[in-house]
C-alpha cells in the first residue's frame, strides 16, 4: 500500500524537484529539459540517484546535467491533531 504524502512528511520525507537537461538522442546539439518530483530523503537523496540511475541505463537520451532542490514541507514536531472545528458564518 503507497503511503500518502503526509506520512512521508511526518517520516521526514521532503519534496525533491530535479530539472534534468539531456540530449537528444539523434540531435546531440540540442538540449531538452524534464522536470522530476518525489518524496525522497534528505541528504542521500534514494529515489533521485535512483531515477538517474534509471535515465542512464534505459533511456536514449544521455544526460547533460541535472539541478535539484530539496524542501522538507513539515516535521514530526510541527504536527498537531485537530480534534473540532468551529463555524461562524
Amino acid at each position: 500500500m503507497q503511503e500518502t504524502p503526509t506520512e512521508l512528511m511526518l517520516k521526514g520525507y521532503g519534496l525533491t524537484t530535479a530539472e534534468i537537461f539531456y540530449r537528444m538522442p539523434d540531435y546531440r546539439n540540442v538540449l531538452n529539459t524534464f522536470v522530476w518530483q518525489e518524496y525522497d530523503l534528505a541528504p542521500d537523496h534514494p529515489k533521485l540517484f535512483g531515477f538517474i540511475e534509471f535515465w542512464q541505463d534505459k533511456i536514449e537520451g544521455p544526460l547533460h546535467s541535472v539541478r535539484f532542490t530539496h524542501r522538507k514541507m513539515m516535521s514530526s514536531g510541527e504536527w498537531r491533531q485537530v480534534v473540532g472545528e468551529f463555524r461562524y458564518h
